[in-house]
């Protein structure tokens, strides 16, 4: 009776464990789900969440606001929260008067936070296993290394594909759900991204399962690593500019704001989502910011524009944030040094270029640097994309930048500054590494009997090797291994060697040999042999 009881009592913290959200898995490998099975759970699972959430906050609204706000009672109030769900993922809908694309990005943040806490969970509850060619290439450990990476490669997109396919159908579904007589949400485009959202979460997760975050650059090539670390700090430090130029505008022109809002008067209950549509626009916002500085602007209406060269504006919409836009007209001459700040992005990220992959051949070195602004514009231009959008039809059917206009400026201003940078970083590198003293050679005697004698000594003192763990990254096609629960004291799996082991000073040593001769080839490895003139050089 006592085990009974006590088996009662632990079965909720049990269930519970194993909840994605509380970082529950399947430890055990008899208890391992298939891939797919594991990707429809967590979609299932994320989808139900979510929604649950967004039920009850919407229900909130509902009991705040007029019961006609959301239509036909509760089920209208299913239907909204399944609306609000879609455009969490940046699915438009159909209007009488037009369409609505223009969405908050940062609503995005509650679905990308359950895809990815959820594909944790599947990472580590499914039958995950990585299955190297059963015939390895037989060439130089690099080779190893690029087959073990290209086979890493290939499970990630596997668990990002189980994880988005039923996510997607799912999606498909909730669109159905939430059609009523005045929106009508895409199905296209919700299935569309509710895929990519869930494809790139799954595959974010899933390499942070194989390793720390560092380990996940790594699987990359050198060259195209540093192209993306490239564009990663060139795309923040735009971002990180969009977001202080927005920041400054709001601060100055607090007053405006505070007096568009008074004229609304929302009231208690309208304030606070009021504040929280325009929290989650803000991230729309940051992005306008990088387009003006970058040049192109943003339009808030047909025949409008806000540039760095002049700003000319209409009716715009009632939302106070807005306030903090600048009066039609010519701006200020020093507003034209905002322009600077895409090039000196560019600078930064063709020095990372340079750093992360120094190459010989110097006439390269700028191309590559050009290819890292290449990638940040296309980064920019969508980013662009999602920001802006129409707001039904007529005067709001343009709202934000233009994406290929943001994209085409980006591309030119930060591969310009990027190329000549990357350019000059490189040649400083390779003029100080030809500057550098070489080495001198040792005699070949004294440097190979040096060398023997360490490796004589740990061979004696070393302990029995272990038999060997069977860790599932190393595993081949016939010998596999489950991937295990993460630990915080893994070392890199591409480590190109490992530390050598401590040698006691009670071990006994044998006399080196002097007639053997160790030279670096050309590949990086050791060519030894016997030299057959050691007698007549030692005498």
């Amino acid at each position: 009776m006592t085990a009974l009881l006590d088996q009662l009592r632990a079965a909720p913290r049990t269930v519970l464990g194993r909840l994605p959200l509380m970082g529950g898995g399947g430890d055990d490998d008899e208890a391992r789900r298939p891939l797919p099975v594991s990707g429809m759970l967590v979609a299932a699972w994320t989808l139900g969440v979510g929604l649950a959430v967004l039920t009850t906050l919407t229900l909130i609204g509902w009991i705040a606001a007029p019961r006609g706000a959301f239509g036909q009672g509760l089920p209208g109030v299913f239907r909204a929260a399944c609306q609000v769900w879609l455009a969490a993922h940046h699915a438009g809908f159909a209007i009488p008067s037009g369409r609505v694309g223009l969405l908050p990005l940062g609503l995005m943040v509650l679905p990308a936070t359950l895809l990815y806490r959820a594909a944790i969970w599947m990472a580590r509850d499914a039958d995950l296993r990585l299955r190297l060619p059963a015939r390895l290439p037989k060439g130089s450990p690099k080779d190893l290394a690029n087959a073990r990476r290209r086979a890493q490669l290939v499970l990630i997109a596997q668990a990002g594909i189980s994880l988005a396919a039923p996510y997607a159908l799912l999606a498909g579904v909730i669109a159905l759900v939430a059609r009523n007589n005045v929106t009508q949400p895409f199905v296209g485009e919700a299935l569309l991204s509710h895929f990519l959202l869930a494809f790139v979460a799954g595959s974010v997760a899933t390499a942070r399962t194989i390793g720390p975050w560092r380990s996940m650059l790594r699987l990359l090539p050198e060259r195209a690593r540093s192209v993306v670390l490239g564009t990663a700090v060139a795309l923040s430090t735009l971002l990180a500019a969009g977001l202080v130029l927005v920041l400054t505008a709001v601060v100055m022109n607090f007053g405006e704001i505070h007096r568009l809002s008074g004229v609304l008067a929302p009231g208690f209950v309208g304030g606070l989502l009021l504040l929280l549509v325009e929290v989650l626009y803000l991230f729309n916002f940051v992005v306008w910011g990088m387009a003006y500085l970058s040049g192109p602007g943003f339009a808030l209406g047909t025949g409008t524009l806000v540039a760095p060269t002049g700003v000319q504006l209409g009716g715009v919409p009632a939302l106070p944030i807005l306030g903090a836009l600048p009066d039609s007209g010519v701006t200020s001459p020093w507003i034209m040094s905002v322009l600077a700040v895409p090039f000196i992005a560019g600078a930064v990220a063709g020095v990372v270029v340079a750093r992360v992959a120094p190459t010989p051949q110097l006439e390269s070195a700028p191309l590559w640097g050009f290819v890292c602004g290449l990638a940040t514009g296309l980064s920019a231009g969508l980013l662009a994309a999602l920001a802006g959008g129409p707001l039904g039809g007529a005067r709001l059917s343009e709202v934000g930048p233009s994406a290929w206009e943001v994209a085409l400026s980006v591309a030119l201003e930060v591969g310009v500054a990027a190329g000549i940078s990357a350019g000059l970083t490189n040649w400083w590198l390779m003029y100080h590494a030809a500057r550098a003293e070489p080495t001198p050679v040792r005699r070949a005697g004294e440097a190979i009997a040096k060398v023997a004698s360490v490796a004589s000594r740990a061979r004696l003192a070393a302990p029995p090797a272990p038999e060997p763990s069977g860790h599932w990254m190393d595993a081949t096609e016939c010998d596999t291994g489950p991937i295990p629960v993460i630990r915080a004291d893994w070392t890199d799996e591409h480590a190109s060697a490992a530390a050598e082991p401590s040698t006691p000073a009670r071990a006994k040593t044998r006399p080196p040999r002097r007639d053997i001769v160790d030279e670096s080839d050309d590949r990086g490895g050791h060519v030894i042999y016997v030299d057959p003139y050691a007698w007549d050089r030692d005498r």
